[in-house]
This record gives structure tokens, sequence and C-alpha cells, in this order.
């Protein structure tokens, strides 16, 4: 870099010790660059240091497609790596404007910077997030109602990407370049107010600067890097949180949650949510807070529920209406079936069921044929102290509310239902048998001993 100047030995340090500590030194890096001055500040400044670090650099530059000056700002990008002693990679997408541009924009850019990555073998992307961006993301994040792991904001880096000038403000980057004499490209788009991004940048930034009667950029990524300390710290805890509580058959111990602290709570309830693929905001995680407090139950997302009875806190799908309850008929000896929709096979045998199967001895005045079904309104179980709606033995069971329309229930001729497979089985009765065994295979390999009621 033949012009030195203050803002020079500052990007050149920012650079040296980013890069360092990163663990980039002897290895590469693939400068992804648009044109504007946060991307060509990167490339200047990666470009002078990569001598020192034994970093060996190459470039690539994305033309969205979206603007008819794009074109012309991809060949000065290769332009510039060119006089640089860069190689340079552009890649043309075919993008169309609209609503979600911005994300379907990015995502794509993404897409085509990690696969000249891969092709060319290099370590990470590198990109020219600034502290102005951090800044910004941070606003947006508050303004929507983030946690405060939403006030992370921007990461220095994940697998694949790094981002060296978090630390610097966009005018320290444009100062930068006008130190070294070398220009950039202003995107319209960028000033476009149709934006989010670009009426906190243009509005909301600027106006509490002035307020506070100081750029307020840095001092914003400086508390979002803080943050990112912070939430590491509470995202390890919150990781062994998840483990004391999460329940071997799924879901998670209810009492054992509600005596997390609130931070650790909301985490562990949010990783919950995620493993159901329900999209979480904090209005959300606070649903599932009052549900869990309150051991009852909320709406998430769109077609699940989360469940906080019966000891246990579960992400359930919600059910759109009554269905029809299948049935199987088993007539007698050797009669075999499976109870459609549930995955529980049914057998009528001579011997008793092998390990892993279920066996219920029939007695010998068994009121054939048997029917197996799940549960309809009006179930009654006959136990020794007389009849039990079937509803409130699930309940006595323990049987999570979801679970409870699919599992079988086994009725004789006269309608008396003598068996619930895997839950119950009526008290020892009468010696004499008929000799026959009836077999449910649940869908699961592993079963549990069956109490007596």
């Amino acid at each position: 870099m033949s012009r030195t100047g203050p803002t020079t030995r500052l990007l050149t340090t920012t650079l040296l010790d980013a890069y360092a500590r990163l663990g980039l030194e002897g290895r590469s890096v693939l400068c992804a660059v648009s044109g504007g001055a946060d991307s060509v500040a990167l490339l200047v400044g990666t470009a002078s240091v990569r001598e020192r670090l034994g970093l060996r650099v190459e470039v690539a530059t994305v033309d969205h497609g979206l603007r008819p000056e794009s074109r012309a700002e991809t060949r000065a990008v290769a332009s510039l790596a060119a006089r640089l002693g860069l190689e340079c990679h552009v890649r043309e997408l075919a993008l169309k404007s609209g609503a979600g541009v911005e994300a379907r924009a990015r995502h794509a850019r993404y897409a085509a910077l990690e696969e000249v990555r891969l092709a060319r073998g290099l370590s990470v992307v590198a990109t020219a997030h600034s502290a102005t961006d951090q800044a910004e993301t941070l606003l947006m994040r508050l303004a929507r109602g983030t946690s405060s792991r939403g006030a992370v904001g921007i990461h220095e880096a994940r697998p694949g990407l790094v981002r060296p000038l978090l630390e610097r403000t966009r005018e320290e980057l444009v100062n930068f370049l006008a130190e070294q004499g070398v220009e950039y490209w202003t995107d319209a788009m960028n000033a476009d107010p149709a934006f989010f991004r670009v009426r906190v940048r243009t509005d909301a930034l600027p106006a509490l600067s002035r307020a506070a009667g100081f750029r307020v950029d840095a001092r914003l990524a400086s508390f979002a890097r803080l943050a990112a300390e912070d939430d590491a710290l509470l995202s390890e805890l919150a990781d062994a949180a998840w483990r004391r509580v999460r329940l071997s058959e799924g879901g998670l111990d209810a009492v054992a949650v509600r005596a997390l602290e609130p931070p650790l709570r909301r985490r562990v309830l949010a990783r919950l949510l995620a493993e159901h693929d329900v999209v979480t905001d904090a209005g959300t995680v606070e649903r599932v807070l009052r549900a869990v407090e309150q051991g009852g139950s909320a709406t998430v997302g769109r077609g699940s529920r989360v469940r906080a009875t019966g000891g246990r806190v579960r992400c359930v799908p919600q059910v759109a209406g009554a269905r029809a309850s299948p049935t199987l008929c088993l007539e007698g000896a050797g009669a075999t079936g499976v109870l459609e929709g549930t995955g529980w096979a049914f057998r009528v045998a001579v011997h008793a069921p092998p390990e892993g199967v279920h066996g219920l001895a029939l007695a010998g005045d068994v009121n054939w044929p048997l029917t197996v079904r799940t549960r309809k309104p009006g179930d009654k179980v006959r136990m020794s102290a007389g009849q039990r709606r079937l509803q409130d033995v699930l309940v006595d069971l323990r049987v999570p509310a979801e679970s409870r329309d699919s599992r079988p229930v086994v009725l004789d001729a006269s309608g008396t239902v003598v068996w619930l497979p895997g839950l119950w089985m009526p008290p020892p009765g009468r010696a004499d048998v008929s000799g026959h065994y009836l077999w449910a295979t649940p869908p699961g390999p592993s079963i549990q001993r069956t109490p007596s009621l």
C-alpha cells in the first residue's frame, strides 16, 4: 500500500489482528466485493496485509441482475482485483425484483460465494460488514422486539465465513479509501426508503447520534459484541440445562423447567420450539413461558401447540378435527392384523408373546370377537372397584393428551374394554384360561411393563 495515514494505519492494524485472531495466518480467504465502499476497503486492506500473514487471497463479485449498472460494477471490481494482483471470480444471477428481494438476494449471494469458495479450496469467505452495519442490525432487531440473543447482531465468524471489519465504522472505511485514492460505487438501492434498513440508516441512526451528541454506531456495535460474549456463556449454561430437563421419552420435565432461572428457561423453551420447526419471537416465547408456569397450553406457529400438563412440556401438532376411529376385528385363534394409523400389530396365538411384545392371557369364557380400535367418547373400563371412564384412566396413567387418540383399546363382543396394551391390563381373575394369548406389538422397538390399577 503506497499511501499511509491515520485511518490506513487503523484499518491495517484491525485486519492484521482480526485475521490472526480468526486463525487465518498462512491460510486462504475469498473476499466478497460488491463495489461499494465497505467491500472495496476490505479488498484493498486485505491485499495490503496478505504478505505479512502468508494469506492467499482471491476475490468474488456477484451481479444480482437487479440494476442496469451492476454489470459495470462487477467489471470495475475485477479490474481493481487485477491491479492488486488478485484472481477475481464473477458470478451472474438472474433475480427478479419484488417482495422479499433483499432476503432472496442475500440467500443467492451467499450460496454463490460458498460455491466459489469450495471450488477454489479456500478457507473462508470474508465479507465487509462494519460496525455501522452492526448498529443498524441491532436497532432493527430491538424495534421488532428481540430478546437479548437477538442483540448479539452480526457474528464475527461462523463456519466458512468471517467478518474482519466489524470494529470499524462505515465512515472510517470511506476515509481509508480517500487516503488510498481508491474509488467505489454507490448502490442506489442502499438509499431506497422502501427498505427498513435504509430508513434506519438514513433516519433513525443519525437522529440517535444527534440526540447523543456523538456518533453512536461504534458504541452500539460494542454493545452487540459484549452481548455476544454474554450470550455465549448463557448458551453453554442453557445446553447443560437442556440435558437436565430433557426426558428420554420426549418433551421436558415441567417441574425442572419451572425451576430454571428465566434466561435459561427462555432458551430451553426456544430450543424445544426449534426442534419442531416453530419460528420463534419474543412474543411466542412469552406465551410458552406463561403456559409452563400455569400448567396450561399455548398455540405456537401454524398447526402446533405447547402443552405443559401431566408433568411434561411438549410441542405437539394441533388436532384439526375429529377423525374416524380405525377398527380391527379378531375372530379367534390365528387372527392377525394392524390397527390402521397407529402402527400397532395384533395376533391371537396359543403361547405367550416373545420379549418386546405385550401379551394378555385370554379367559376361557372370552366373548368373541375381539375388537381393537382407538378410543371413543363414553368408553368405560371395568375394574375391580367398578367401571371408570377411559378418559379418567388415561389421565391417571399420565398419557399425554396428544397421544390418547392413537393408543389401542381392546374390547370384547359386549363392548367392554378388556385391555389397554402397554398401559393397563385387568387384575388377575379366574384361573381357567382359554390357552390363547392376544399379542400386541407396539410401533417402537421398546416397551414398558403394564401396571394393574
